[in-house]
């Protein structure tokens, strides 16, 4: 059965039933108009300013002659501007396109290339890194810095972002936006090769906020979330896991500045009264530290979320004593599937804390046997697969990547792992980072958490290297906290492994590092981490 449309104008009927991640922005401003949306240092921008300069952005965008589906490439750090651009690029139908500043200007050079962007946003700090990619990216014709009459930039069309906003038509923006057309492209972090474009669409982004909101306990009203964001808003977990969900709910996004201060990070929690809060385990870590040299009152504090890795047990207990009234709990997922994918509950604190925890209600995780591509049941051993509509569009320019991820129906991962009984999902490791040693298969992130444990360890990565004997051997490239001096640390590591772990599982070479190479995320790069062990 379909409807009889035939008198109905295509725009009218398309708005009145779209999904557009814009969408989610005007809703809650026609609501809560006056409650602080982002508060982005001193300055705080209420949800009617920030709706309404998404829309005179996004009316000004198009009248730069931009078409549906164009990439508009953003090389910002976190701030109000920043999402209102992307709010901006969703409601009128554009890419929006966040960059990696982390990058050198050659990858980036390399990535706008690839998307084919002809528009770069830019703050006034990363102007000369906006440089060098301009003069090496053809396809940019226009560059925006947000700054009043700013300079050009090489020889590009060059505006001030506040200019072109002030450009830009006064009311909604009411234009045809396909909602299965791409609202977003990130690439991922390119830690084994060149990065790849992940296109989703406006009905998966929209679905995973929704679902984000409900696993991380956020509520609906008159007692709205208030989220810290420390990571960079050009990474897919700060975008949609943290900042974007809680403006669909109506909450307040925080953004304390450039760069990670523990203080700077407690003060703002205390001071905002905040109620959730996301860092990777090693931020936490310097966060109880703080807090054990002067206490703040975090007792707002109703969910702390961990991700990228799990957390020791004496930092848990911290972290849990750090937030009292806090549910401290892993997330997980990955760019391609609207993260989180997999969430814990509070109570796998305490009982399945190395776990992932179970998958969240919009996607379905299974695991599935290599290379046949058969369903596993619970407990057996394989690679997560997903099926969901976060899941994306595909990879942009790269159809061999697409056929193997969408192989039999469903979004393969390239994670290893089982599902238990309960349907809680555990990570073994990244099918690339399992150790081939003496035709025994090793798991680096089983080694990685018991060297992690052991005493004189601030962090470590634990890799295969060639070995005559037993084709690959387990190195553990290891960070020293200073504890142990350094000379012995290597012969204690190797006795604590061998004390908790099988024999084929503990480091044949345990090497010292002063750091391990990380992306902007702090996700250890390990296709470095093994190139430096192999040359040692």
């Amino acid at each position: 059965m379909q409807p009889d449309l035939s008198l109905v104008d295509p725009l009218d009927h398309h708005l009145a039933t779209r999904v557009n991640v814009g969408d989610t922005l005007t809703r809650t401003a026609a609501l809560f108009p006056e409650r602080r949306a982002v508060i982005d240092g001193t300055r705080e921008v209420t949800f009617r300013e920030l709706a309404q300069t998404a829309d005179r952005l996004g009316h000004a965008l198009l009248g730069l002659g931009l078409g549906p589906g164009t990439p508009v490439a953003l090389l910002m750090t976190n701030s109000w501007r920043m999402l209102a651009t992307y709010y901006a690029c969703a409601r009128a139908g554009l890419v929006c396109l966040p960059l990696n500043v982390m990058l050198t200007a050659e990858d980036l050079t390399w990535i706008v290339g690839d998307a084919e962007a002809p528009i770069l946003v830019v703050d006034p700090a990363l102007r000369q890194k906006a440089e060098g990619i301009v003069t090496g990216a053809a396809s940019i014709a226009t560059v925006v810095v947000a700054e009043d009459e700013p300079a050009p930039v090489a020889d590009r069309r060059t505006i001030g972002w506040d200019g072109l906003v002030a450009t830009g038509m006064e009311g909604p923006l009411d234009a045809m936006v396909d909602e299965r057309g791409a609202v977003q492209c990130l690439y991922t972090s390119g830690t084994t090769s060149r990065p790849k474009g992940v296109l989703t669409s406006h009905v998966s982004v929209t679905i995973g906020l929704l679902s984000n909101a409900i696993v991380t306990r956020q509520r609906w009203g008159s007692e709205p979330p208030v989220m810290l964001v420390v990571l960079p808003l050009f990474h897919v977990t700060a975008l949609n896991t943290l900042a974007m969900p809680v403006i669909m709910m109506g909450g307040t996004v925080v953004l304390p500045g450039a760069g990670f201060d523990p203080a700077a990070v407690l003060d703002a929690l205390s001071a905002h009264h905040a109620t959730h809060v996301m860092m990777l385990p090693m931020m936490h870590a310097a966060c109880a530290a703080e807090q054990a040299r002067t206490p703040r009152d975090l007792t707002s504090v109703e969910c702390a979320i961990y991700a990228m890795a799990p957390m020791p047990e004496n930092l848990l207990a911290k972290v849990d004593e750090m937030y009292p009234n806090a549910a401290v709990i892993l997330g997980s997922g990955q760019t391609e599937v609207v993260p989180a994918t997999v969430m814990q509950w509070p109570e796998h604190r305490h009982t399945a804390a190395a776990s992932w925890g179970p998958q969240v209600p919009s996607v379905l995780t299974r695991t599935m046997s290599r290379p046949d591509g058969d369903l596993l049941g619970q407990g057996e051993t394989g690679e997560i697969v997903y099926r969901a509509p976060n899941v994306c569009l595909g990879y942009w320019n790269n159809a061999a990547a697409n056929q193997e991820a969408f192989a039999n129906g469903w979004f393969h991962s390239g994670d290893i792992g089982h599902v238990d009984s309960e349907g809680v999902v555990w990570f073994t490791d990244r099918l690339k980072d399992i150790i081939k040693s003496g035709g025994e298969n090793v798991s680096s992130v089983a080694v990685e958490a018991t060297v992690l444990a052991a005493p004189g360890v601030a962090e470590c990565s634990v890799v295969g290297v060639p070995d005559e004997r037993w084709g690959e051997a387990v190195c553990a490239v290891v960070v020293p906290d200073g504890t142990v001096p350094v000379g012995e640390l290597p012969d204690r590591v190797i006795e604590y492994a061998r004390s908790r772990l099988g024999g084929f599982q503990v480091p044949e070479v345990v090497r010292l590092v002063d750091a391990l190479p990380k992306t902007a995320t702090g996700k250890i790069q390990k296709f470095e981490v093994r190139a430096q062990a192999r040359d040692r």
